[in-house]
């Protein structure tokens, strides 16, 4: 059986990692094989670019090389795990995918989504996740969450507009695509997990039984 593919987005301070480990005890608990991946990173090249990406440089870093280095890690990233990992029948939950890009540098960035959708096109065509979820929270209450974790990365250290930005274009964009459910992050952990099993067991689990 061919795996599924779930994303977990969000800004920074969302919870995005303990969520992930809260779907996969849940998946492990009814012995679906799992695998977990992060972006950018993944691979080895792609780790390598994303220290590019989150490091700070003595040069301005444009918005355009930003979001190059973003696809490049992604195309490594798709094309030697999540694609084999699919194929064996894993359920391959990632910390952030192509969302990520369309609400970061289409919305921060203001290179708007046209572009975008080119590039994700030539990148990865057709291919996209079974389910996204996006844990939403107010930017500022996310970066006091990220401050408070330790030193802040180069996109960390932006504006409180740039992130503000980016949660609006997140929310236009689920708003238009039933794929992605968004979860409000700023409750308790548990009910937070809570709602994002939930919306995994009515997204997915239906059609798995039913191809049983």
């Amino acid at each position: 059986m061919q795996g599924k593919f779930i994303v977990v987005e969000g800004l920074e301070g969302a919870g995005k990692s303990s969520a992930i480990a809260s779907l996969v005890s849940h998946l492990q608990a009814k012995s679906i094989p799992t695998l977990t991946v992060r972006e950018p990173g993944g691979t080895p090249m792609a780790e390598a670019l994303r220290d590019i990406v989150k490091q700070s440089w003595h040069e301005q870093v444009t918005a355009e090389t930003e979001l190059l280095l973003m696809y490049a890690s992604r195309a490594q990233l798709v094309a030697n795990v999540i694609r084999p990992a699919l194929a064996a029948g894993k359920w391959v939950i990632a910390d952030r995918h192509d969302l990520s890009s369309r609400a970061y540098q289409g919305g921060g960035r203001q290179l708007g989504d046209d572009k975008l959708q080119t590039l994700k096109q030539l990148v990865l065509g057709d291919f996209n996740p079974d389910l996204t979820l996006l844990l939403d929270i107010d930017p500022e209450i996310g970066l006091q969450r990220a401050r408070e974790r330790g030193e802040l990365d180069r996109i960390e250290q932006e504006a409180l507009a740039f992130f503000q930005r980016t949660r609006e274009r997140y929310l236009a964009i689920a708003a238009q695509e039933r794929q992605i459910v968004v979860v409000d992050a700023d409750q308790s952990m548990a009910a937070v997990h809570q709602a994002m099993i939930n919306a995994m067991e009515h997204a997915l689990f239906s059609s798995v039984r039913g191809g049983a």
